[in-house]
C-alpha cells in the first residue's frame, strides 16, 4: 500500500498544526461558529444533533494493521468504543469532544491518516473497489490510479471551493462493486481494440434530490492524458455550474441541463488546450512508481485444493459463510474473505475497538498486509489461503464478525439517519435492525437469495437508497417519520434508478410491507432470477398490489 512521502507527511503536520490553533480560537470565542465551520469542515469535522462528529479518510478503502490499531486508540479513548465504517470507505467517529479533535488528528498522522477533503466543496476520498488487485477479473489494480487522483486533487488550488461536492470512483472489472455509475465522475480501467490499456470516463453520476445516472465522456483516454482530461471535466464543472441553488449544483445538474454531447464538446476543448501546454501528462515512470506501492504480496505457490479447507466445511456454519462471505481469488490457493459488519440487531457498518484490535491481530497472524473498507460498509480480507479460512472464521465468530451474510437481504447499506444526523428525517438504523431481524433466518436468506436493501434517512441518500434493489427513503410527514420504498435501482455495471412505489408506510408497516414484496418475488421469479431480474421482467404492479394490499383492507 502506499506510504507517505516527506511532502505528504510535512503537508499533514502542517495542516494538523493549523487546526489545532483554529479549536483553541473557536473554545476561547475568539471564532463564532460560523466563522468556524468553514474551516472544521476542511478537516472532516461536522457538528450533528448530539455531538461533532469526525470523518477520517481511508483512500481506495486500504488500511493496515497499524492504522486498525490506531483507529481502535480513537474509538476507546477519545469515543464511545467504536467507529462506523461509510459508504464512501471512510469511518466515522460520532462523539468525539471538540478539544479533543487536533489530538485525534495528530494521532492519525503517525500512521499516515488524516481526514482533508472528506467533507465540504472539493474532490472527496477517491474509492475503488474492495477486491482491487486480488479479483481476476480486473485488467489491473485500479489503486495506483486511484493513488494518483488523490494526490492531484489533494487541494487543487483550482478545485477547493467547488461549487459542491465531488466524488470519483475508480474500478477495473466489468462486474462493477464501486458503484461507478453514481460518481460526480468515475474512471473504468479498459483496453482498446489494439490491446492497449487505458481510461473510459463517465461523468454526472449522482443520487440525492435529482438522481441520475452517468454518462460516457469519452470511452479511451490514453494513460498519459488521464489527469488532463480529468482536469477538463472538472474545470468545465468548476466554471458553467450553479452557484445560486443549493439543490442544483452538482456536476449532474449541469450535464442532464445542457445536454451529455455538449458536456463533451465543452470537456474536448479543455482538454486539447491543457494537452497542448503539456503541464499534466502522467508519466510512464511516475505511474510505475506508484504502481510498485501496490505489488501484491509474494504469494505461495499452492494447490486451489486445500485439505484443511474442504475438511472444515463439514461445519455448517463455516459452509455457509463461505457461501456467501468468500470469493475467488486470482492466486490458486487463495481466497477473498468478507467480513460482514451487518449482525442482527447490530447497526450496520459499527465496528468496536475490541474488534478492530482484534482484526489486526489476526492480520499479523495470517501475514495480511492489508484490510479493505467496501462501499457497502464490510470490511474485505484481499489476500487470505485458503487453507486459513477456517481458523480466521473461528476468530472471527469469537468476535461476531462471522455473519453470513454478504449480498443477502440482512446485509443492510445505511445510513445514521435521525438518530445522528440533523439533516434527517427519519431514523435508518431501526429498521435495517427489524429487517434483519425478521429475515435472520439463514435457509430464507439462501432462498431468497441476492437482494441488496438500502436505507436512508433523508433526501441527500447517504444509504443509496435509489441503487437498492429495495430502496427505503425516510420522509417527514407533519412531524411523524414515514417510509417511502423505492424498487428496481441498481449500483452495480447495470445501474438503474429505484422506481418510488407509492405513499408512505408508518415505521410500524415498513417491515412488513418490505416482507410482502420479497413474498411477491418468490410467488413470480422463475429459475435462476434475483429479485431485480423479476422486478425488471414483471414491473411494479404486482408488488405494489401486495405491498398495500393491509391498508387497502383497513381502508374498506
Amino acid at each position: 500500500m502506499y506510504r507517505y512521502d516527506e511532502f505528504d507527511a510535512a503537508f499533514v503536520k502542517e495542516r494538523t498544526e493549523q487546526f489545532r490553533y483554529q479549536v483553541e480560537r473557536r473554545l476561547k470565542g475568539e471564532l463564532t461558529e460560523d466563522q468556524f465551520k468553514p474551516l472544521r469542515l476542511m478537516n472532516g469535522l461536522y457538528l450533528q444533533l448530539h455531538a461533532y462528529m469526525l470523518r477520517i479518510a481511508v483512500p481506495y478503502g486500504t488500511l493496515s494493521a497499524k492504522q486498525l490499531r490506531m483507529l481502535a486508540h480513537i474509538a476507546r479513548t477519545y469515543d464511545k468504543g467504536y467507529g462506523h465504517f461509510t459508504t464512501r470507505q471512510n469511518i466515522q467517529f460520532n462523539w468525539p469532544k471538540l478539544k479533543d479533535v487536533p489530538d485525534i488528528l495528530a494521532d492519525l498522522a503517525t500512521v499516515e491518516m488524516h481526514a482533508l477533503q472528506t467533507s465540504g466543496n472539493c474532490i472527496r476520498n477517491v474509492t475503488a473497489d474492495q477486491f482491487a488487485g486480488a479479483t481476476a477479473e480486473e485488467i489491473e489494480d485500479p489503486r495506483p490510479l486511484a493513488e494518483i487522483i488523490r494526490q492531484w486533487s489533494s487541494l487543487h488550488p483550482e478545485f477547493v471551493f467547488l461549487a459542491r461536492k465531488f466524488k470519483i470512483a475508480v474500478g477495473a472489472t466489468p462486474h462493477d462493486r464501486a458503484a461507478l455509475k453514481y460518481h460526480d465522475m468515475a474512471v473504468e480501467i479498459v483496453k482498446n481494440e489494439a490491446g492497449e490499456t487505458g481510461y473510459r470516463v463517465l461523468a454526472g453520476g449522482g443520487m440525492g434530490r435529482t438522481p441520475y445516472i452517468a454518462h460516457m465522456m469519452r470511452e479511451f483516454v490514453k494513460r498519459e492524458d488521464i489527469l488532463a482530461y480529468l482536469e477538463a471535466v472538472l474545470r468545465v464543472y468548476n466554471q458553467d455550474s450553479r452557484r445560486d441553488n443549493i439543490h442544483k449544483q452538482r456536476i449532474k445538474i449541469l450535464i442532464n441541463t445542457i445536454g451529455p454531447e455538449e458536456m463533451r464538446q465543452r470537456v474536448l476543448r479543455e482538454f486539447e488546450e491543457i494537452r497542448a501546454a503539456g503541464t499534466l501528462q502522467l508519466p510512464a515512470e511516475e505511474l510505475a512508481r506508484i504502481a510498485a506501492y501496490f505489488a501484491p504480496p509474494a504469494f505461495e505457490t499452492l494447490d486451489d485444493h486445500s485439505p484443511e479447507f474442504e475438511a472444515a466445511l463439514q461445519d455448517d456454519d463455516f459452509a455457509d459463510w463461505t457461501a456467501s462471505n468468500v470469493h475467488r481469488h486470482r492466486a490458486p490457493g487463495y481466497a477473498i474473505a468478507t467480513i460482514s459488519l451487518k449482525p442482527v440487531g447490530g447497526v450496520p457498518g459499527d465496528c468496536s475497538h475490541v474488534q478492530l484490535d482484534a482484526l489486526a491481530d489476526l492480520m499479523d497472524r495470517f501475514g495480511m498486509t492489508e484490510i479493505r473498507v467496501s462501499h457497502e460498509q464490510n470490511l474485505v480480507l484481499p489476500h487470505v489461503r485458503k487453507k486459513d479460512l477456517p481458523a480466521v472464521f473461528a476468530r472471527l465468530r469469537e468476535l461476531g464478525l462471522a455473519t453470513a451474510n454478504a449480498g443477502l437481504v440482512t446485509d443492510v447499506i445505511c445510513c445514521p439517519g435521525l438518530d445522528y444526523c440533523d439533516l434527517a428525517n427519519a431514523r435508518s438504523i431501526p429498521v435495517a435492525q427489524k429487517i434483519a431481524e425478521r429475515f435472520a433466518d439463514l435457509d430464507r436468506q439462501h432462498d431468497i437469495g441476492e437482494l441488496k436493501i438500502k436505507i436512508s434517512g433523508c433526501i441527500n441518500a447517504c444509504g443509496h437508497h435509489h441503487a437498492g434493489h429495495i430502496g427505503i427513503l425516510g420522509v417527514d410527514k407533519k412531524g411523524v417519520e414515514f417510509y417511502q420504498l423505492l424498487l428496481g435501482g441498481s449500483g452495480a455495471e447495470d445501474a438503474s434508478i429505484g422506481q418510488i412505489m407509492g405513499p408512505g408506510f408508518g415505521e410500524h408497516e415498513i417491515v412488513d410491507a418490505v416482507e410482502r414484496v420479497i413474498d411477491t418475488y418468490l410467488k413470480l421469479r422463475t429459475n435462476g432470477e434475483r429479485f431485480l431480474d423479476t422486478y425488471r421482467r414483471v414491473g411494479m404492479e404486482p408488488f405494489k398490489n401486495m405491498a398495500y394490499q393491509e391498508q387497502l383492507y383497513a381502508a374498506h
